[in-house]
C-alpha cells in the first residue's frame, strides 16, 4: 500500500474510535482509522448508554438503529438485590431490595422532560459491529481492521505514522495533520510519556459471558441483579449479573456475571472453577450453561495527566479508565469524541485557529476526573451496602447465615434491619439514578465566553438535574413545533455541523448580527427565532421557562449542543458583541 496523506489518523476501532469516524464523516473530514484486531470486541464489556450519549448518536442518525435492537425501557427500569436466583433453602431466592433505575418507573417522566432521548442498553459486543457498519457506510475506504500502529512521530507539519498490515505484513506511512488515540492507552499514551494517575491493581475482576435459560428466575423489568448471600459474603464476592439479550426481559438468552478475586488469589485463573462457582452463587447446581468467554480485568480508577500532546489527542480509555459502576466508561468516551471532532473539523476547514484544539483538554479532563471519581465511589459504595446488611469481612459462615436470618425474621429487629438496609441500599441511586451526572456536566473554561452568572446548584448525590442556558452547559431540551412537526432544541444544530444563534420573536437585531459574523468568519451560523409568529413555536411554553433570556436576548450554541455564549437581553451593538464572542470561541 502506498503512503497516504489524510487530515486525521484515528488509532483504535472500539466504541470511541468508531464514533470519532462517524462524527468526522458527518463533518466531511477525510480520515484513516486503524485497529490492530481483525474484528470488533468479543467481550460484552460496556452496555448502558445514557441519555447524553444517545443524544450524541441521535444527532448523527445512529440512535434509532440502537433503539431498534437495544433493551426496551420496560425491560431495564429496575435493579434488584437477591440472595440467589434458585435454591430451596430458607434463605434462597429471596429479594432484598429493588431500586428504580435508568429512568424507569417513577423516574420516567423526569428523564423524559429533560432529553429527547431515553437511555438505552446494548452490549458492546453487539454495539461495536453496529457502529462499524455506520462508520463504513459513511467512509467505506477509511476503516481498516487488522492494521497496527508500529511507530509515529510528530513535527510542525503533522503526524507521520508507520502502520503494519497484519495480514500482508507490509507497512506503510500515514501523514496526518492530527491523530486521535482511541487505543485504550495501549500504545500512543505511553509512547508520549502520558502518565495515568490514580489507584490501580485494586481487585482482579472476573467477567463471564454465558448463555442459559433463566426465564423462570429473571424478572421482566430488571436489567441488573445483584447477588448477596452468606456464601458470597459481600456484593462483589457474590456477584452482579446483567441481561445481555438479544431477546430482552425474562427471556434474555445471554448474561454476564462479574465477581472479584483478590489480585494475589491463585484461584483467579482457574477457569475450570468458574462454572461451579457461578452455579453455587445462583443456587442452580444443574444449570445448563454455554460459556462464551471468561475475561479478567484489574480494577482501577486512573486519569491521564494530559489529554493532548502536540497534535495528538487522547480519548476514551486512553484518557480515563474506571470501574463499570454507573456505566461511565463508554459513555464518557463517546462524549470525548463529540467534544473533539467539531473542533478538529473547524480547524481543518480553516474556520477556527489551531488554538481551538487547546480547549479539548480543559473541557474534557475535568469531566473525566469527575467520572473516574464517581465510578470508584459507586463501586466502593456496594461495600457500604454489605455493612448496612450487617455483613462483616472475615465472619464465619454461621455468622453470615445468621445475618440473613435476622434480616428476614418477622421480629421488631428484623423490621429494623430491613429499614436500615433500605436506607443504605437507596444510596446506590448514585449509580442507578445519576441523572444530573449523566446530562448535567458543564465546561468551566474552554471554547466559551463566561457571562459572570452563578452556576445552578448541583445535587451532591448526582440525581437532580437543573437545566440552564449558562455558557458551558448543555443546551436544555424542549420540544418545539416547526413546519407542522415536533423537533427538539437539540435538532437545531443539525448533524453536529454548525453553530446556532437562538433568539426570541423580537430578535431581528441578532439576525443582522449573525449575517455580519458569517461574513467576517466565513462560517455558517443558523439563526433560529423561537416564539409566536416565527417558524419555530413553543407550544408547551417549556422553552420560555428554560431559556433564561428575555425577548431581546440571544444564545449561541456550539455544534456539540453546549452553549458558547449568551446575552440575556439586548446589546448596544449586537454585531460587535456577537462577533467578539464568536472570535473568542474560534480562537480568532
Amino acid at each position: 500500500m502506498s503512503d497516504i496523506t489524510v487530515p486525521v489518523l484515528v488509532v483504535g476501532g472500539g466504541g470511541c474510535g468508531l464514533t470519532t469516524s462517524i462524527l468526522l464523516s458527518e463533518h466531511g473530514i477525510d480520515h484513516h482509522l486503524v485497529e490492530r484486531h481483525t474484528g470488533t470486541s468479543h467481550l460484552p464489556k460496556a452496555h448502558y448508554l445514557n441519555q447524553r450519549t444517545m443524544e450524541v448518536l441521535r444527532q448523527v442518525g445512529v440512535a434509532d438503529s440502537i433503539y431498534a435492537v437495544g433493551t426496551p425501557p420496560k425491560n431495564m427500569g429496575k435493579t434488584r438485590w437477591v440472595t440467589s436466583l434458585g435454591g430451596d433453602g430458607e434463605l434462597d431466592g429471596r429479594t432484598l431490595y429493588t431500586l428504580e433505575s435508568f429512568g424507569g418507573g417513577r423516574l420516567e417522566s423526569e428523564y423524559a422532560v429533560d432529553s429527547p432521548c431515553p437511555s438505552s442498553n446494548y452490549p458492546q459486543i453487539r454495539l461495536e459491529p453496529l457502529l462499524r457498519e455506520h462508520a463504513e457506510k459513511r467512509a467505506p475506504d477509511s476503516i481498516h481492521f487488522g492494521r497496527e500502529l508500529v511507530s509515529f512521530q510528530q513535527d510542525d507539519n503533522g503526524i507521520h505514522a508507520v502502520v503494519l498490515n497484519r495480514d500482508t505484513q507490509e507497512t506503510y506511512t500515514v501523514h496526518a495533520q492530527y491523530m486521535v488515540a482511541a487505543d485504550g492507552g495501549k500504545t500512543v499514551g505511553p509512547e508520549l510519556g502520558v502518565t495515568m494517575e490514580g489507584p490501580t491493581g485494586i481487585l482482579d475482576m472476573v467477567s463471564t459471558h454465558f448463555t442459559a435459560d433463566l426465564s423462570q428466575y429473571w424478572e421482566d423489568d430488571v436489567l441488573i441483579t445483584w447477588l448477596l448471600n452468606p456464601e458470597g459474603a459481600g456484593s462483589w464476592s457474590s456477584g452482579a449479573m446483567a441481561a445481555m439479550g438479544p431477546t430482552w426481559g425474562k427471556h434474555s438468552e445471554e448474561f454476564v456475571i462479574h465477581f472479584t478475586f483478590r489480585p494475589d488469589d491463585p484461584a483467579r485463573f482457574d477457569e475450570d472453577a468458574i462454572v461451579p462457582r457461578i452455579r453455587e452463587l445462583l443456587k442452580l447446581p444443574d444449570l445448563e450453561m454455554t460459556i462464551h468467554k471468561v475475561s479478567h480485568w484489574i480494577l482501577e480508577g486512573v486519569l491521564a495527566d494530559k489529554y493532548q500532546v502536540g497534535r495528538v489527542f487522547l480519548a476514551g480509555d486512553a484518557a480515563h479508565r474506571h470501574p463499570p459502576t454507573t456505566g461511565l466508561g463508554l459513555n464518557t468516551a463517546i462524549q470525548d469524541a463529540h467534544n473533539l471532532v467539531w473542533k478538529l473539523a473547524a480547524v481543518i476547514k480553516g474556520d477556527a485557529a489551531p488554538a481551538l484544539l487547546d480547549t479539548y483538554e480543559p473541557e474534557r479532563r475535568l469531566v473525566g476526573m469527575r467520572n473516574v471519581d464517581w465510578a470508584m465511589f459507586t463501586f466502593l459504595n456496594h461495600m457500604v451496602i454489605d455493612a448496612g446488611l450487617g455483613l462483616i469481612p472475615g465472619q464465619p459462615l454461621e455468622a453470615q447465615v445468621q445475618v440473613f436470618r435476622d434480616y428476614f425474621s418477622d421480629t421488631p429487629m428484623g423490621e429494623t434491619r430491613r429499614a436500615r438496609a433500605a436506607e443504605v441500599i437507596s444510596t446506590q441511586r448514585t449509580e442507578f439514578q445519576a441523572h444530573d451526572l449523566e446530562i448535567g456536566f458543564a465546561y468551566r473554561d474552554g471554547a466559551l465566553v463566561p457571562d459572570g452568572t452563578e452556576a445552578p446548584p448541583r445535587d451532591a448525590m448526582g440525581g437532580t438535574y437543573y437545566p440552564t442556558t449558562r455558557p458551558g452547559h448543555r443546551l436544555p431540551h424542549a420540544w418545539l413545533e416547526h413546519e407542522g412537526r415536533q423537533i427538539s432544541t437539540h435538532d437545531l444544530t443539525g448533524n453536529n455541523a454548525h453553530f446556532v444563534l437562538i433568539t426570541a420573536a423580537d430578535g431581528a437585531a441578532w439576525s443582522d448580527a449573525a449575517r455580519l459574523a458569517n461574513d467576517k468568519f466565513g462560517i455558517q451560523i443558523k439563526v433560529t427565532q423561537i416564539g409566536a409568529g416565527t417558524d419555530y413555536t413553543d407550544p408547551t411554553g417549556r422553552w420560555s421557562e428554560l431559556r433564561q433570556i428575555d425577548d431581546t436576548g440571544a444564545i449561541l450554541v456550539r455544534p456539540d449542543n453546549h452553549v458558547a455564549w449568551r446575552s440575556t437581553g439586548t446589546a448596544a451593538d449586537p454585531a460587535d458583541e456577537l462577533t467578539r464572542a464568536l472570535g473568542t470561541v474560534l480562537a480568532r
